[in-house]
């Protein structure tokens, strides 16, 4: 495997679950993928959410993808552990808003002005099968 695999099946897998610490009580939330590349996999939020306060304060995450197929025997998660990077990048926070305006009629108010981007740019991405259950000490993971 290389990278782009991982970032092939999480652009096509957007819906993924990311966990943050708060403490030493795990949190994890439903999140949407904004992009991923060669640079890293970039998420979206609106800086007074918890989950923002929770990644300043500790940025330390682990995001599970799972591609949710009808068929259970091919089930198929990707997992990736790393550390956040906040982006501070005016155009692609434009982007982001752009792409995400229904958030703006939901909350009745321009919510540029809070978003925020962050990134996984390095860490440890693994996919995990139900064939891995019992084998999970060989399952081969990235380091990136």
């Amino acid at each position: 495997m290389n990278i782009n695999d991982y970032i092939s099946f999480a652009s096509a897998n957007p819906v993924c679950y990311l966990a943050t610490c708060e403490g030493d009580q795990p949190r994890v939330r439903t999140v949407l993928l904004f992009f991923a590349d060669k640079t890293g996999f970039y998420f979206g939020t609106l800086s007074p959410k918890d989950m923002s306060k929770q990644l300043h304060l500790n940025p330390k995450v682990e995001v599970c993808f799972y591609n949710n197929p009808h068929n259970q025997a091919q089930a198929k998660q990707l997992r990736l552990t790393g550390t956040v990077e906040f982006v501070d990048d005016p155009k692609l926070i434009h982007r982001l808003h752009k792409e995400r305006l229904y958030l703006d009629d939901i909350s009745g108010r321009n919510l540029e002005p809070f978003s925020e981007i962050f990134k996984v740019s390095a860490g440890d991405v693994h996919f995990w099968s139900l064939s891995d259950v019992m084998n999970e000490e060989n399952i081969e993971h990235l380091t990136f």
